[in-house]
């Protein structure tokens, strides 16, 4: 019985051997005929069904104002493209050739970046300003040619490579110009290569005719981003550009290519992914003849359209009178003829809030710069010594000066370190501990509202040491000092003087400091988009709401709103009314009491600051109005504009315009 079974077991194996081995044996049979006997069959029925996507351009959403003046919106222009579909390369060199004659000769420029270039005798040479270019150039991943190879020698592998035969010097330069600039760019099936751009509809009415009889050559429409009103609001708005290799690394996986266009700064970064739209395709197929035909196109999607909540009439102002301050206080270093005093400023910002939802109004920084003409002289911004790129009004963090005393007045009272009833004796200094801060005046025996009013140190510093500095940064936080203030671009959180501050600096802390910290110095340096936000929360008693720059979202034709802002409330300052009222009335003294500010028909609360630094002293100024129905808040900083006046005349340009609009 047993032997009957593994005779079974055995016949059974026997036989699964031999199938297995059958099976084998065909399917090796079958794939001889397929790679040797009838290779050339599948080849060409492969080459026959070959089917190629090219991505089409998405339609970059548009960004306006909050009365829909437009900033950054997109216009018609044209660009020469060589698609390698219609292009084979036996005809590439002609084709380059003569669109390079046709666009040199229209006026308009191909995109020529390669680092060798003709010199005035018309000799290869390798240009000055593209060291790293050459250097790339000659690396193992292109020519793999020693450091020291000429100019000529590099030429030479490359027409060699290029197959140059029969093109001068010139003619041969630009073949290997467009074509390794081509390799670089991923020419491809898919991939065609924007050989120009930039064109305007003259230059692209001669070219069309000039080109259209090359095959593979086509002069196209694309949209081309415009910014209108460019000096208005440039560190805001922002500016869009070439993807960069980092960029890529972390974008593609969401669909970017390396020749995408991104946002790289302001709202065009911080709304890339709402702005950006969705590209549309293109699938051919190519027959093995080499007949290329449409198989389908999809469409590309609009991106959506940004609204802010920025006044570009306000910003233009805005502009004009920080220019203004900061020739007053370059002036006034004359008259004095002082170097310190204002001889030294250059850079100045200010921020105005709504009160009622701590949107954005106006954001200007000075000096500025003209987005349309942002890549055209970047060189020459990048190299200002006034940082015109530098976003001052939310970046730029200075010292408060005695604008941060309202804050220390609230605080004080809060915790019941002194009341209304609280004198103090300022005989023009003070000190403690060792510590001598110096006053601007003798203002005998002060209480809180005399105290603003009049900016006496020696009653802040007291105050500063029996409130403390935990309590000084707890209530200064609450404010929207120290912290981000939740605005969508780019923000410094700035700095709040403390123990926690002095320790990540490697230094010590001196208990000492919390009076310097209650006069707006010390390590405190807060952001004009801080100090308008602690003014507007002053302003709202109390309440603290989220600071934002977009209005609302819509699709690309307006017509749908896919998020509208709404105010959003963050912390509060933890003052009761009773006592937020007091500084509030002692911020509208101190208002009365300003020259230029008491002129003004509109009641006012506000407070001066003078922070001194390396240099002349700061200028700054926080206000909001009206007094008893506040609308806005301000702030503004002048870097070393020296006198308090400096700031307080833009603060009134600025509320003469939004109430009047007759600065």
């Amino acid at each position: 019985m047993k032997r009957k079974k593994r005779s079974s077991l055995k016949a059974r194996y026997i036989f699964i051997g031999v199938f297995t081995a059958f099976a084998v044996a065909v399917l090796f049979g079958r794939l001889v005929e397929w790679q040797i006997f009838k290779s050339e069959y599948y080849e060409e029925v492969a080459a026959a069904s070959a089917s190629y996507t090219v991505e089409t351009d998405g339609i970059r959403g548009e960004i306006f104002d909050k009365n829909g003046v437009p900033l950054a919106v997109n216009e018609t222009g044209y660009k020469i493209v060589i698609n390698k579909l219609f292009m084979p390369d036996r005809r590439l060199n002609d084709a380059v050739v003569r669109a390079v004659e046709a666009v040199e000769n229209a006026g308009a420029k191909w995109k020529d970046s390669f680092p060798i270039v003709m010199d005035k005798n018309g000799d290869y040479a390798f240009d000055s300003k593209r060291s790293d270019s050459v250097a790339q150039l000659k690396s193992k991943d292109r020519l793999n040619m020693n450091p020291y190879s000429t100019a000529d020698e590099c030429m030479a592998i490359l027409a060699e490579k290029y197959n140059c035969k029969g093109y001068n010097k010139k003619q041969t330069r630009d073949i290997a110009s467009v074509r390794y600039n081509m390799e670089n760019m991923g020419y491809s099936y898919t991939s065609p290569y924007v050989f120009a751009d930039g064109i305007n509809e003259n230059q692209m009415l001669t070219l069309s005719e000039k080109l259209n009889d090359i095959k593979g050559i086509s002069v196209e429409s694309y949209a081309v981003r415009k910014y209108k009103n460019g000096t208005a609001a440039p560190h805001v708005v922002g500016v869009t550009g070439l993807i960069s290799a980092e960029e890529y690394d972390e974008l593609k996986d969401k669909g970017y290519g390396y020749t995408d266009i991104v946002g790289k700064n302001g709202i065009e970064q911080a709304f890339e992914k709402e702005l950006r739209g969705k590209g549309g395709s293109q699938t051919f197929e190519m027959d093995s003849k080499g007949n290329v035909s449409l198989l389908k196109s999809t469409a590309a999607v609009q991106g959506n359209s940004i609204h802010l909540t920025i006044d570009t009439r306000l910003q233009k102002v805005a502009q004009q009178a920080l220019a203004d301050a900061v020739k007053y206080a370059n002036d006034y270093s004359r008259w004095m003829g002082n170097e310190y005093m204002g001889g030294d400023c250059k850079g100045a910002a200010l921020v105005m809030l709504d009160v009622s939802d701590f949107s954005v109004i106006c954001a200007a920084s000075y000096p500025t710069y003209d987005l349309e003409e942002y890549y055209s002289d970047y060189e020459k911004l990048a190299n200002d010594t006034a940082s015109p790129m530098f976003d001052r009004a939310f970046q730029g963090a200075l010292a408060p000066g005695s604008t941060f005393k309202p804050v220390v007045a609230s605080a004080a009272l809060q915790e019941k370190k002194i009341t209304t009833d609280t004198y103090i004796d300022c005989e023009g200094v003070y000190t403690q501990n060792g510590l001598k801060l110096w006053c601007m005046g003798y203002h005998g025996w002060v209480n809180m509202y005399h105290a603003i009013e009049d900016s006496c140190n020696v009653f802040f510093a007291e105050t500063g040491r029996l409130l403390g500095i935990e309590n000084l940064r707890k209530y200064a936080q609450r404010c929207g000092l120290g912290v981000k203030t939740g605005v969508e671009t780019g923000e410094s959180s700035g700095t709040l003087a403390g123990p926690e501050y002095s320790e990540k600096m490697g230094t010590q802390w001196n208990e000492a400091s919390v009076s310097p910290a209650a006069i707006g110095q010390s390590d405190n340096q807060f952001t004009p988009l801080q100090l308008a936000t602690y003014a507007a929360t002053i302003a709202n008693n109390g309440v603290r709401l989220k600071t934002h720059v977009v209005d609302k979202i819509t699709t690309y034709d307006g017509r749908k709103i896919l998020y509208q802002s709404q105010p959003e409330k963050v912390d509060e300052m933890g003052v009761s009314m009773e006592n937020l009222k007091e500084v509030q009335k002692a911020m509208n003294m101190a208002a009365n009491a300003y020259g230029i500010i008491n002129t003004f028909d509109i009641q006012v609360a506000a407070k001066t600051g003078t922070a001194e630094n390396n240099g002349s002293d700061h200028s700054n100024f926080i206000c909001y109005a009206p007094f008893d129905k506040p609308e806005i808040a301000l702030a503004v900083m002048i870097e070393h504009g020296t006198a308090s006046y400096t700031a307080m005349s833009t603060a009134y340009t600025m509320l003469n315009e939004y109430f009047h609009g007759n600065s």
